[in-house]
Parts: C-alpha cells; structure tokens; sequence
C-alpha cells in the first residue's frame, strides 16, 4: 500500500481502481470513528466507580463525563482548518496522538479534576477524528460507492462502543466490580480508560500507511500525485477530474478561515445550517444517553450493575447490526428515506419509553418498571435500531459529502462541533432531567424526535449519487 508520502505514486501505471483497496483504505480512515466510539463509550461502565473513588458530587461526575464532549467540540472546530493547511493524514496522527495521551492520563489520575483533564485531551482527540475520517473518506471514494463507504465510519463508531461495553463487562466479570481491583492492584475502572492506547497505537501506525486526500493534493497543486490516487481509488478520466477539481477550487483562499462559510450579505451560507441542524437532530433524540448513562439507567430500575451491563452490550451489538444494513440500503434508497424513516421510528419508541418511564411506580426513590420492563428494554432496542440504520451513519455521510470542496473541511468542523456541543448538552442535562422523571427527559427527547421529521422534510436534498464537484 502507498505511503502518505508517495501518496501512491509508485502505482500510476494501474489503470483502474480496485474496490477492496479503497475500502482497506476508507476502513483506515474509519478508525478514527472506533476510537471515537471506544473514548466516549468506555466511562459508561466506570461511571459509579470514579464517583465512588474520589468522592466525586453527582456535579463534578457529570462534568468528568461530558467534558470530553466539550473537547471534541473545540477538536472538531479546528481540525478543519488543520486538515486545510497541512493535510488529512497529519490531522489524523494528531489525533492517534490525543487518544494515546488521554489514555494513561485517565488511567492514572488522582483526582475528578486531572481525570476531568484527561477526558477533555481525549475529546479533542474524537473531535479530530469525527472531522478527518467523512471528509477524507468522501474525498477518496467513487460515487457509486461513497454512501456505503462513508457508512463505515459509523460502523466504526458503533463497534468502539460494542469493544468499550465489552471491555467493561468483562473487566467487570474478571474483577467482580468496577472499584474491585485487577492487575497489579490497579482499579478496574483503571484499566477501562488505559484500554484505550491499544487501538490508539493501531490507529497512528496505520495512518501513515494510506495516502493523502487527492482533493487537498489538488488544492496544494500536487496534481502529478492527486492523480495517482484518483487512478488507484476513483477511476475515469482521471484528466478531467482533476480540471473539475481545480474549477471547484477556484478562488479559494486557504487562509479565509471560517469566512468561507458565510453569505455576502453577511450570515452562514444555507447548507452550513442544514449541516449544523442535522448534527444538532441527530443528538438531540438522546442516543448518547444509551451509550453514557445506560448502566446507570437500568440500574436505577432494579437491573444488577452486571445485567446492566450485559445490557448495554446487547445494546450495542443491536447497533452494529443495524448499521450494516444501513451500508446495504444508503447507496440504493438515498439518504433522505432512511432520515425519514429513522425519525419517525424513533419518536414512536421514545414516545413509548416516556409513557413506560413516566407511569412506573416509584418504589423508595427509584421507579419499578415491573411487567413493563421487557417493553420498554425492547422499545430502547428498536431506538437503537431505528437510529442505527438511518441517522447514526447517514449524518456522517451527509456531512462528508454535501459541501462543495472549498468549503468541506470547514463546513464539516462547524456541523461536527456543533454535534459535539448538543452532545455535551444532551449528555449534562440527563441527570438533573432525570431527577425530575425518566418520563419528562423521554419526554424532551420525543418532542426533537417529531422536529427532525419535520426538518427532513422541508429542508434535506438527496446526495446520492452526485459528484462532489457537483455540489453547491
């Protein structure tokens, strides 16, 4: 395989594309997404733990957990710009980086606030990552096959969070508990966090192995290795392609920064807002709060910490399946039915969900699901399900494609840290919401479920099948 280098120079002489090159490739970049799914999934078993080992309040256990997310705003906020000046491998090296860092950092911490430190490195990190991986992924794939090779960053994504879950689970079931300690006499939930530098160092090797974006080759006028790649990944008129490139390109300005998002009348351009909204829906519905507080949740409803956790892996693989079939359908049916779809299943069983959790006994402060628990633990399911196979992956590939190249790095950085800040929001208000009544916070997050349908439909154009010089 060609170095980020070479950038595959070595192989101009192939005259097509192979397919299971460019998704090796595509997977490569993907990864990022796994790490993204590991860092922000592996706290959900050591949640109780950490609070319990330095005496944390319910304030400060909460910031530890969502701060990441704050960090992954400000990663995803610059990451564009970075990815714009010196390119996609590099950014995700950084990122490769920031994981690895945040890592030993969380695994060793003394106390709630350096862990709360660590977490925020770590999330600049995902940030990185949630930017680099679509972006590059669009910009490497051919049309026909860019839906579903977009779609395996979210499969990444779902998988990190299956491997963090199982991680968690079965540290748990080695150790008896997440505060029992393990190895060394290292805490359990120690060696949740320091799990991570595995796919850390897997990620930052393997990133040096693929080759540069041959969008940003073009924008850097390496035309002689931009259409090397775009031989080896694309296929065509690998002539006219570049010159489509170029026309794109120009008078772009790689130091306007964030202005070329904006309207000459002042205001962002309309496709950044419906790339921002689509974020904002896409957290909104409250999927994180099954991935970060999901433990916790069944056990506040008389689920063991083990069953819970047992749960949260069912969960998770429930997620993985459905994103499969998502890769089967985003190339064949577009992207705007499986939004549509998606929406619409999920407002029916969060709907179900509010009801369940709104009309439980409360037995000694905690609601008793009762004969109502196998409902409501399938109706969690089949949110998954419905969010597995339509906005988990069709967003990232959304974004990664329906910005035209002049703007895409940036426009991408913006929608993400806008994810990320409705993430963090989502992921803050849980708990005091859920003081409140699980009912009222299913509640909130049916009413946003009803609004993406309606977003969808008045506002989301179908990519499939377009060129990206052929977006606006």
């Amino acid at each position: 395989m060609a170095t980020a280098s070479d950038g595959g120079a070595q192989q101009v002489g192939e005259t097509g594309p192979n397919t299971g090159r460019t998704v090796l490739v595509a997977g490569t970049a993907a990864l990022g997404g796994f790490l993204f799914g590991f860092d922000t999934a592996v706290i959900n078993g050591a949640v109780k733990a950490v609070g319990d080992a330095f005496h944390a309040s319910a304030f400060l256990l909460g910031l530890a957990v969502a701060i990441a997310l704050l960090g992954a705003a400000l990663g995803a906020w610059f990451a564009g710009s970075l990815a714009d000046k010196y390119g996609r491998i590099r950014v995700m090296v950084i990122a490769a980086v920031l994981f690895l860092v945040s890592a030993f950092g969380s695994g060793f911490a003394f106390s709630i606030y350096d862990l709360a430190f660590w977490r925020l490195v770590g999330g600049a990190g995902v940030g990185a990552a949630s930017v680099i991986a679509p972006a590059y992924i669009a910009e490497i794939s051919p049309a026909r096959l860019r839906g579903r090779l977009g779609s395996l960053q979210q499969m990444a994504i779902v998988s990190g969070i299956f491997v963090a879950l199982l991680v968690d689970f079965g540290l748990v079931a080695v150790s008896g508990a997440a505060s029992d300690p393990l190895w060394f006499g290292i805490a359990t939930w120690r060696w949740m966090f320091l799990s991570l530098a595995v796919p850390a160092l897997v990620y930052g090797v393997l990133a040096l192995t693929i080759p540069e974006s041959p969008r940003y080759l073009v924008a850097k006028n390496d035309l002689v290795t931009a259409g090397a790649v775009l031989r080896r990944f694309v296929g065509g008129d690998v002539k006219a392609k570049i010159a489509e490139i170029v026309q794109t390109l120009v008078g772009k300005d790689e130091h306007a920064g964030m202005s070329v998002l904006r309207k000459s009348g002042g205001g962002l351009l309309p496709i950044v807002w419906v790339g921002i909204l689509l974020s904002v829906f896409q957290q909104f519905t409250g999927i994180n709060v099954v991935f970060y507080y999901s433990t916790v949740l069944w056990q506040s409803v008389g689920f063991t910490e083990q069953d819970a956790l047992l749960t949260g892996v069912i969960t998770s693989v429930t997620n993985i399946l459905t994103t499969v079939i998502a890769i089967a359908l985003v190339d064949r049916i577009g992207r705007k039915p499986l939004l549509l779809v998606g929406a619409a299943g999920q407002f029916v069983c969060l709907l179900t969900l509010a009801i369940i959790f709104g009309t439980a006994p409360v037995v000694d402060g905690e609601p008793h699901l009762g004969g109502a628990g196998p409902i409501a633990v399938v109706a969690f399911n089949l949110f998954v399900v419905f969010f597995g196979c339509s906005w988990g992956p069709v967003v990232w590939v959304m974004l990664g494609e329906m910005f035209n190249n002049k703007i895409r790095a940036v426009a991408l950085a913006v929608a993400a840290a806008a994810q990320w800040i409705a993430n963090f929001i989502i992921s803050v208000t849980f708990p005091p919401l859920a003081s409140i009544g699980l009912g009222f916070a299913y509640g909130i997050y049916t009413l946003f479920a009803f609004l993406a349908v309606l977003f969808v439909i008045k506002f989301v154009k179908e990519t499939k099948g377009k060129e990206l010089e052929d977006m606006l």
